[in-house]
């Protein structure tokens, strides 16, 4: 191809292309041209618009919606999932997301405290002694700082439930058979020991190396707990009942430092008294109190799973304690 012919097709090709790419208005609006170039753009341009998708304007079914959250925020979406407007029994407006009026309830304080696995399997010792050794250390580092004590053995407490409840799940769905309950049993422990933390964080203000303890401890014990259920269910639950008894036992100490008037007994936060069912006028001590018998129904419910396991059950086999605490 010659020299002059490739200038004339070159200019050919941008007399066509070149105003509808690289003008910013469109074929209609430009002005009139003469010669073909200007008979074939205006061709072109015709062809472009009869091609194109005629616009549709979206129903309103398709506008996206907003949503006022109880902070006042609006929230935009197309899927249309509107917050859930919750009352009380009395009318009022329900304030609080993290649960709902039908997940709280009326703790059963009449459990046995003092309650005590004797270990005596080389299982139970090895256990117990695991959590032994490992209280000491907070204990001297915390001493008679109840509530930051709580803040970090909540954190911590939440783990066994969310960590056995998801290994059981995915067995439950690998091998197509039912857990007997147990799935939703641990599940439900987690959600109350997080529970707990919510109350403890509303009148707790953890410094910034308490927090960075947290975050070393529960990292630690999450993964040392997940390879455990793994390798031993019957010693992951096991080595859970007795920390639980650690836990009814440090709560029984801060209840003794509340009566003698060395902590002081502030009123109870909003949220204890909803989660509970406390009265109105309930104080630290009660929510301490209604604490110490939930962890002494999750101590019931790990031992009882690991004595399952013992005599040689699986826990499908054996229905769970479901809404045990």
């Amino acid at each position: 191809m010659s020299q002059s012919t490739a200038t004339k097709v070159s200019r050919l090709v941008l007399g066509q292309l070149g105003p509808r790419f690289l003008s910013n208005t469109t074929g209609f609006s430009r002005p009139a041209t003469t010669g073909m170039s200007s008979a074939k753009f205006a061709s072109y341009g015709v062809r472009g618009w009869s091609a194109s998708a005629p616009s549709v304007k979206p129903s309103e079914e398709d506008k996206p919606k907003a949503f006022a959250t109880e902070e006042g925020k609006l929230i935009v979406s197309y899927w249309g999932v509107a917050p859930p407007k919750i009352t009380k029994e009395d009318g009022t407006a329900w304030k609080w997301n993290c649960f709902r009026p039908w997940e709280s309830y009326k703790p059963d304080v009449s459990i046995d405290v003092k309650k005590h696995h004797k270990p005596e399997t080389t299982m139970d010792k090895f256990a117990y002694w695991t959590v032994q050794v490992l209280k000491y250390p907070t204990y001297l580092f915390f001493q008679r700082r109840h509530m930051c004590h709580a803040v970090l053995l909540e954190t911590v407490a939440a783990v066994p439930g969310m960590v056995g409840g998801m290994l059981l799940h995915c067995k439950s769905l690998r091998r197509f058979e039912q857990s007997g309950g147990w799935i939703k049993a641990l599940l439900e422990e987690a959600e109350n020991e997080r529970m707990h933390l919510m109350t403890f964080i509303e009148m707790a203000k953890p410094k910034w190396y308490e927090r960075a303890l947290v975050f070393a401890v529960q990292g630690g014990f999450f993964n040392a707990y997940f390879l455990a259920y793994l390798a031993s269910p019957k010693l992951a639950h096991r080595i859970v009942g007795y920390l639980e008894e650690e836990a009814v036992n440090s709560y029984s100490e801060f209840l003794k430092d509340l009566d003698n008037g060395s902590f002081e007994n502030v009123p109870a936060p909003a949220i204890a008294i909803d989660y509970w069912r406390l009265p109105p006028n309930s104080t630290l001590r009660d929510v301490v109190f209604v604490i110490r018998a939930d962890e002494a129904h999750h101590r019931d419910l790990n031992h009882y799973a690991s004595d399952i396991q013992c005599q040689g059950q699986e826990l499908k086999d054996t229905p769970a304690p479901i809404g045990y605490h």
